[in-house]
């Protein structure tokens, strides 16, 4: 693209070069021409002039009386009736420019130039023209030279980022070139990165948070079925069975509420709910793997409560800090229901060391973490307690205590008065 830029920029200059400087030549060489035409005019009028006027006044003239008024470069002669002629100057040799006047006296005179004078001078004129000819030529090739760089230094720029795009690296380069449609494109582009780049990490996000939450799903599952394998009895398969059906309907409940986050993490499908009932559930689940660390993990605490929620996504929260507690506490992990305002608080709690000092608030951070931990499980929990208009808090630090509150069922009025909550 550079070479062609250049390239028609010189074309189009030498072909305004051709058409006005040979119209100049010409016009100049017509010009110089008829002016040694009228030079030698002039000329030869003057001396015809000075020869009558010595003719009136001495009734004579000598080659010595005009040889001054002669121009060395030059040849006149003057041709009075009944003398001979008087010639003055060099005859040139060649084709001359040649002027004849008469006298009023009867002389003649004849004044001839030579011609290479006029070749001389042309030459000189199409020296100038030539040089300035070049010069534009010059100047006309830095210049396309400018503006392909101009032109073409973005488009690789455009191109190289194009290509950076389709290598996997979405960053914006945020670089502007000054011209209307190159920056157009740059622009899309940038926009185009960008979108690129939120597509990426909600696709690293996902992938991230469906390891993290059916990892600790898998293995209750996977216990669940070697216990099936190890035993005999019809009863303990059936209820080691139906428990793991009602886990691998949890697994499909997270997958589906993990793609619906990595949609839009505002969407929610809350609907009333018994908290006993995921309690329960995570009890269960949580117990064979607090046996096996030789910990206990027990509940209290106000019983029977409705609340408002996605019971999967509560129960993916009970999970991740019960697993929190299981992994980072000590001692006895609680739960405990108790009811706040028109609320339905569940606290978890251990007697571990608690949350480092340095962390604090920022524990529910993702890739903020303690003790060799991804830093996922507590942001995503938080992702999904806010889903469904609840909210997950560190209540206490050492020990720690973390609260899961959630909206309680309203009941409408039977006779007027006021709406109340149970």
């Amino acid at each position: 693209m550079r070479r062609r830029l250049i390239q028609s920029t010189l074309a189009v200059v030498l072909v305004v070069i051709a058409v006005f400087g040979v119209s100049l030549v010409i016009v100049e060489t017509r010009t110089i021409s008829s002016s040694a035409q009228e030079r030698v005019d002039s000329e030869a009028v003057r001396l015809a002039s000075i020869v009558d006027s010595r003719l009136i006044a001495i009734g004579a003239v000598t080659a010595d009386m005009l040889r001054d008024q002669v121009p060395e470069d030059r040849y006149a002669v003057i041709r009075v009736p009944g003398e001979r002629p008087i010639a003055i100057g060099e005859k040139p040799t060649g084709d001359t420019i040649s002027a004849i006047r008469k006298g009023e006296e009867g002389e003649t005179v004849t004044v001839e130039e030579p011609r290479s004078t006029v070749t001389r001078e042309v030459g000189r004129t199409l020296l100038i023209i030539g040089a300035v000819a070049l010069l534009a030529v010059i100047a006309a090739i830095l210049l396309a030279v400018r503006q392909a760089n101009r032109l073409a230094s973005p488009l690789t720029d455009l191109a190289e980022t194009a290509e950076r795009l389709g290598s996997g690296d979405p960053r914006p380069r945020h670089k502007r070139y000054g011209v209307q449609e190159l920056d157009r494109v740059a622009d899309v582009l940038d926009a185009s990165a960008e979108r690129i780049a939120r597509m990426l990490t909600a696709e690293r996000r996902l992938a991230a948070d469906a390891s993290h939450q059916l990892r600790t799903p898998l293995t209750a599952l996977s216990m669940r079925l070697e216990e099936i394998t190890l035993t005999d009895d019809p009863d303990t398969v059936k209820e080691e069975a139906t428990i793991a059906l009602t886990q691998v309907e949890r697994l499909t409940d997270v997958v589906e509420r993990l793609l619906t986050n990595s949609r839009d993490p505002r969407t929610g499908s809350a609907v009333t709910f018994d908290l006993d009932e995921v309690i329960q559930q995570q009890l269960a689940e949580w117990r064979p793997a607090y046996r096996s660390a030789g910990r206990a993990i027990v509940n209290s605490g106000k019983r029977h409560l409705q609340a408002v929620g996605t019971p999967g996504a509560v129960a993916q929260v009970l999970a991740a800090l019960i697993e929190n507690s299981l992994m980072h506490g000590g001692g006895t992990v609680a739960l405990r229901t108790r009811v706040t305002g028109n609320q339905a608080v569940i606290e978890v709690t251990d007697e571990g060391p608690g949350v480092p000092a340095d962390l604090g608030a920022r524990i529910f951070e993702r890739a903020i973490s303690g003790r060799n931990s991804t830093g996922i499980g507590l942001a995503v929990a938080r992702d999904l307690a806010e889903a469904d208009g609840g909210r997950l808090e560190m209540l206490q630090a050492a020990p720690p205590v973390f609260g899961l509150f959630l909206s309680r069922t309203p009941v409408k009025p039977t006779g007027g008065g006021e709406p109340t909550v149970r």
